[in-house]
């Protein structure tokens, strides 16, 4: 048997030739490779990256891959594509609101798509609408998420990059790549206090990301693909399935929307009806273990749907 290479030879070697060429290196199996890979990240808490594929068109998007969040008995809340929109105040983020100052979570996960970067889709306008400068986006949501840190009063802070989010830096990436190094030039450094990362590992049982498996069924393909309870976003649907093997029962959560379903930054949907629910999600954890995940959704216009009881927010 080959010797096992020290730790910080195998991060340096990991991050310079990244997955495949690490392998060759050190002649073993690519599986063996990641599955170190995740070893060493959970032991320092850290993230290892590889180089950039040379043809990504988001090699200059510098994010935390994984984050590790331990919590032995408390809540943590996860609200889910808020694209936040100037002057216009959701009653979900309202709700939001409630839960933290009510229940004073541990942590609480914006999971994804807090911006909405209208003007800088992809996808061209409808006809001459007046969409928001992202001037205008980034002040919302930066006064948004400042609500919400001054409501959960000591909550760790947690923003996974969803795809409109991934807007901001996709954008600079395509047409201006000299600036990726600049500080400033990257989302989270205009919100220093909401740390950045693609997932949040809580107790290493419970994974939130802002996507994984599409679809209708994406909760319940989530978890049985991922082997552990798993909030996601990005569908809006606002559902939780249970999923029961051997090794227990673990859930696959959508959390919902913040943003009104029926909001202005939704007009491309050209009054369709949607499968989307505005709310968001509370996580329970007792002795460490993760109760029965719970949804907050919304009731009307000024309130909110919880554990059996209307509770008035707007």
């Amino acid at each position: 048997m080959k010797p096992r290479v020290p730790d910080a030879e195998f991060i340096t070697l990991f991050e310079k030739h990244g997955l495949y060429e690490t392998a060759k290196c050190l002649d073993i199996a690519i599986s063996n490779v990641s599955r170190r890979r995740r070893n060493l990240e959970r032991k320092y808490n850290r993230q290892i990256t590889g180089p950039p594929h040379p043809n990504s068109t988001r090699r200059n998007i510098r994010h935390p891959g994984r984050l590790n969040f331990e919590i032995k008995n408390g809540i943590v809340i996860v609200g889910s594509d808020a694209h936040y929109w100037p002057n216009y105040i959701p009653v979900a983020h309202l709700g939001l609101l409630w839960a933290c100052k009510e229940f004073q979570p541990k942590a609480v996960i914006a999971n994804g798509d807090e911006l909405d970067g209208a003007t800088i889709s992809r996808h061209p306008p409808i006809g001459w609408e007046n969409l928001p400068t992202l001037v205008d986006e980034i002040e919302t949501v930066k006064l948004r998420l400042d609500e919400i840190k001054n409501a959960a009063v000591n909550a760790k802070l947690f923003w996974q990059l969803g795809n409109h989010d991934a807007r901001f830096e996709t954008r600079l990436a395509t047409v201006a790549p000299e600036y990726a190094k600049i500080h400033g030039f990257h989302l989270h450094d205009i919100f220093p206090e909401w740390t950045p990362c693609w997932s949040v590992w809580i107790n290493d049982d419970v994974v939130v990301k802002h996507r994984f498996k599409g679809g209708i069924h994406a909760p319940w393909n989530n978890t049985i693909y991922a082997g552990k309870t798993i909030v996601t976003g990005h569908l809006h649907s606002g559902k939780i399935y249970p999923f029961t093997d051997y090794n227990g029962t673990r859930w696959g959560v959508d959390a919902g929307c913040v943003a009104d379903p029926w909001g202005p930054q939704f007009e491309y949907l050209e009054d369709n009806p949607r499968q989307w629910r505005a709310g968001f999600a509370v996580l329970t954890f007792r002795d460490g273990i993760l109760l029965p995940p719970e949804l907050v959704t919304v009731w009307d216009e000024k309130h909110i749907a919880f554990r059996g009881e209307l509770i008035e927010v707007g």
